[in-house]
C-alpha cells in the first residue's frame, strides 16, 4: 500500500505516526493509498522550518518573488494532465472539470505574479513643509492553509501564491480524503525555484489543525469548509491572535423570473446543480421560480435534461460523464439521508438519485441528479447545505418573496437571478444580502483580481479570498512619515541605475 508523507524544507518526508487515513478512488471503492497523519512534533517541526526560511525568503525581492510564480505557473501548464488525472482519481469528478479547477487556480498564481505592484504602498510629498509619508506593504511571517477536499488544486491556490509572493512562508494542510495533488504542488514549487522551506505540506486531521491554530509563530490563517468547522477554526486562531479568514457553507439561490429564457435558465442550471456532483460550495442547490408557470416548464424541461445526462467515473469512457461519483461512501450515505428526509417532510420528490447504479461500478459511490419540486423554508433539505446532486425547487409568487427568502436564509455565499429586466436585475444586486451574486451567470465565482467570499455564516473574518483581500490579507501595512535635514550631496555617478 502507498503511503503518502509530508512535504517539509524541500523534501518528501515520511511520518513517523502510527495513525493513517485511507484514500480511495471514488468511482471504484477501492483504496489506492494511505496518508499518514501527522503527529504534533512533525507539525510544530514544519512551522519552525517554516520560520527560519521566511527570516531569508521575507528579503527577496518581490520581483524575484514573482518570476519564482511565472515559472510555477509556465510548470503547471506544462503538468496540467497529470494533476488532472490525480485530482479525479482521488475527489471523483469528470476530468474536464478537474481542468477546470486547475486553470482556476492558475488564475491566482497569474494574479500572484504582479506583486511588485500589488504590494507598492503608497507616498504622498510634503504632507507638511519638508515632511513626506508613505507605506509600506510588508509580509507577517507563517502563514497557514486548511483546505477541503472538493477542490485539492484550487482552494490551495486561493491561498499560498499570494501568500508567498507576498513574502511570507506557508503550511498546507490538505484534506486527508485527497492530498496527492498539494503534494504534486510542492514539487513544481521546488522546480519553480523556490527555496526549500518556503512551502510545507503536512498530511493530518484536527491534530495538526489545531497546532496550526495555535502555535505562537503562525500569523495567519486560512480556511475553506463547512460552516460549524469555520466558526472553530476562526474563534481558535482569533483567541490566540492571529489573522483569520474562515470560509464557512453555503445555500445558494437561483431565481428564475418570468421572463427568463427558459433554456439558458435550464442549461445553467444543470451544470450549476449538478456539475461537480454538487460539491461545490458555489452550486446552486435551490432555484426560487416566481409563478406557478414558470416552475411547471422548468421541472418538465429539467426531467428531460437528466433523462440524458450520463453519470459514472471521471475518467476512461468513450464519451466522458457529466457527473461523476461522491468523494466517499459515508458522505453518499449522508446525501442519501437528506434525500429520504425531504421525502418524509413533504416535498415532492420529482427525480430519485438513490437509485442509480453505475453500471460497471456497483461499488463506486455513486448518487443520480435528484430533483425535489415544492420544498419550503424548515425542510432539511431547504435549510442545510447538502453538497450532493440534489435541486430543491421553491415556488413564490412574486420578486420580493424571492427576495426575502434568500436574505432570510444564514448562509449568504453566492446567488443568481436569471431575468431579461435590467431594472430588476439592478435592484436585485443591490438589496440582496449575499456576497457574490450572478445576473444570468449560474456559479458567480470571481476572477482572481477580484475577491471570493459570502456574507453571514458563510464567511467568518474581514476579509475575502484572493484578489486584492488576499493581498492585504498576507500583508501587514505599516506608515512613514518622514523629515530629512540638508545634507551632503554625493557626487556625480554615470552609470546606469539598475535594481539589484
Amino acid at each position: 500500500m502507498n503511503t503518502l508523507g509530508n512535504f517539509i524544507n524541500g523534501q518528501n518526508m515520511a511520518s513517523t505516526s502510527s495513525e493513517f487515513a485511507a484514500v480511495y478512488n471514488p468511482a471504484t471503492g477501492e483504496q489506492t493509498a494511505q496518508v499518514s497523519l501527522s503527529t504534533v512534533a512533525e507539525t510544530e517541526h514544519a512551522i519552525e522550518v517554516a520560520q527560519t526560511a521566511y527570516e531569508s525568503w521575507k528579503k527577496v525581492t518581490p520581483l524575484n518573488r514573482s518570476r519564482v510564480m511565472f515559472k510555477f505557473k509556465e510548470l503547471l501548464e506544462a503538468n496540467k494532465t497529470s494533476i488532472a488525472e490525480a485530482i479525479t482519481s482521488e475527489h471523483g469528478k469528470v476530468f474536464s472539470d478537474a481542468l477546470g479547477e486547475l486553470t482556476r487556480g492558475i488564475e491566482v498564481v497569474e494574479f500572484a505574479c504582479g506583486i511588485p505592484h500589488l504590494v507598492k504602498g503608497e507616498h504622498s510629498l510634503n504632507v507638511g513643509r519638508g515632511v513626506d509619508s508613505h507605506s509600506l506593504m510588508q509580509p507577517l511571517g507563517v502563514c497557514a492553509g486548511i483546505a477541503p477536499f472538493n477542490f485539492p488544486a484550487m482552494v490551495p491556490m486561493w491561498m499560498f501564491p499570494i501568500a508567498i509572493a507576498a513574502g511570507n512562508t506557508f503550511v498546507l494542510k490538505p484534506s486527508e480524503k485527497d492530498p496527492t495533488v498539494p503534494l504534486m504542488l510542492a514539487k513544481l514549487l521546488k522546480e519553480a525555484g523556490l527555496p526549500d522551506g518556503v512551502f510545507n505540506v503536512v498530511n493530518g486531521d484536527k491534530t495538526s489543525v489545531d497546532v496550526l491554530l495555535t502555535d505562537e509563530r503562525v500569523q495567519a490563517v486560512s480556511f475553506v469548509g463547512s460552516t460549524p468547522i469555520a466558526e472553530y477554526i476562526y474563534e481558535t486562531a482569533s483567541k490566540s491572535g492571529k489573522r483569520v479568514q474562515a470560509l464557512g457553507g453555503a445555500k445558494n439561490h437561483m431565481i428564475v423570473m418570468p421572463d427568463a429564457d427558459p433554456s439558458q435558465v435550464v442549461q445553467s442550471l444543470m451544470g450549476a446543480a449538478y456539475g461537480s456532483a454538487g460539491e461545490r460550495c458555489m452550486a446552486i442547490s435551490v432555484a426560487v421560480c416566481v409563478g406557478d408557470a414558470v416552475a411547471d416548464k422548468l421541472i418538465g424541461m429539467m426531467q428531460n435534461e437528466i433523462g440524458q445526462m450520463r453519470v459514472g467515473p471521471g475518467m476512461g469512457l468513450e464519451q466522458e460523464a457529466h457527473m461523476g461519483p461522491l468523494i466517499s461512501k459515508e458522505h453518499a450515505a449522508k446525501v442519501k439521508s437528506y434525500i429520504d428526509s425531504g421525502v418524509e417532510q413533504g416535498a415532492t420528490l420529482v427525480e430519485d438519485g438513490r437509485v442509480f447504479v453505475c453500471d460497471g461500478n456497483e461499488n463506486g459511490y455513486f448518487i443520480g441528479p435528484t430533483l425535489f419540486d415544492n420544498v419550503k423554508p424548515g425542510m432539511r433539505i431547504y435549510d442545510e447545505e447538502i453538497f450532493g446532486p440534489v435541486l430543491a425547487v421553491v415556488r413564490v409568487d412574486t420578486y420580493e418573496e424571492a427576495v426575502a427568502l434568500i436574505n432570510d436564509h444564514e448562509y449568504g455565499n453566492g446567488t443568481s437571478i436569471f431575468t431579461r429586466d435590467g431594472d430588476t436585475a439592478r435592484q436585485f444586486s443591490e438589496e440582496i444580502q449575499v456576497g457574490m451574486v450572478g445576473i444570468n451567470v449560474p456559479i458567480p465565482v470571481p476572477m482572481a483580481f477580484h475577491s471570493f467570499g459570502g456574507w453571514k455564516r458563510s464567511l467568518f473574518g474581514p476579509l475575502h479570498m484572493h484578489g486584492q483581500d488576499g493581498v492585504r490579507f498576507y500583508t501587514r501595512m505599516k506608515a512613514i512619515t518622514a523629515r530629512w535635514p540638508s545634507g551632503i550631496r554625493t557626487g556625480n555617478e554615470f552609470t546606469m541605475p539598475t535594481m539589484k
